[in-house]
C-alpha cells in the first residue's frame, strides 16, 4: 500500500521539533538523536496506520514520548553514570545569560517530570492544551494544572517575581540603547 507523499514530506519537517523535544525529556543530545530515530523508524514503519488527515505531529510526538518513557523503564535497570561527575569538574563561564540558561535548565529538570513534560509541550513546542493533552494521554485540564505548577515552580526555583527580573541586566540594556541610539556604530 503506497503512503501519500506529504505525511513523509512532513515528518522530515517536524524532525527540528521532534528533536528539541527529546532533549527537554532526556537533557542528553545524542540519547535525543537517538529517540528521534528510533521515532521516526517507528512511524515510518506504521506510516500506514496513520490517518490522512489527522494532526501527523501530535502523532509523532506521542510516538516519541511513548519510546522515551519506554526506554526510561528499561534502563532504570541499567546502571550508568549520569554526568555528574563531569559536571562537578567543568567551569562555569562568567556570561550572566549563559549562567541564567544553566540556572533555566537545572531548575527544568527539577520539575516533575509530567510537569515538565506538559510546559515543554505548550510552552516551547506550541502545541495547544488539547494537543498536549491528546499526546500525554490526560485530561485537559490536567495538563493545564501542570503548565500552571511548572510555570510557579520555575518562577518560584529562580526567584523571578516579574518578567523584568529575568533578562539582560543594566548595563547590557545601556549598551544596547546606546547602539541602537547611534545606528549601531
Amino acid at each position: 500500500m503506497s503512503e501519500p507523499v506529504p505525511a513523509r514530506e512532513a515528518m522530515v519537517e517536524l524532525i527540528p521539533s521532534l528533536r528539541a523535544f527529546a532533549v527537554s525529556l532526556c537533557g542528553d543530545l545524542e540519547r535525543a538523536d537517538d529517540l528521534v530515530q528510533d521515532t521516526l523508524l517507528k512511524a515510518w514503519n506504521h506510516l500506514g496506520s496513520f490517518q490522512e488527515g489527522t494532526n501527523l505531529r501530535a502523532w509523532l510526538f506521542t510516538i516519541l514520548r511513548n519510546t522515551y518513557y519506554s526506554d526510561r523503564r528499561r534502563r532504570l535497570r541499567e546502571v550508568e553514570d549520569d554526568g555528574t561527575w563531569a559536571l562537578s569538574l567543568a567551569v562555569h563561564p562568567d556570561q550572566e545569560g549563559h549562567v541564567d540558561v544553566q540556572d533555566f535548565c537545572v531548575a527544568l529538570k527539577d520539575l516533575p517530570a509530567e510537569q515538565r513534560e506538559a510546559l515543554i509541550l505548550v510552552g516551547a513546542a506550541g502545541f495547544s492544551y488539547e494537543e498536549a493533552a491528546q499526546i500525554s494521554s490526560c485530561a485537559v485540564g490536567t495538563i493545564k494544572s501542570r503548565v500552571n505548577r511548572a510555570r510557579a515552580r520555575l518562577a518560584e526555583t529562580m526567584a523571578v517575581t516579574n518578567a523584568c527580573e529575568f533578562g539582560p541586566d543594566a548595563a547590557t540594556e545601556a549598551i544596547v540603547a546606546h547602539s541602537a541610539r547611534n545606528g549601531g556604530r
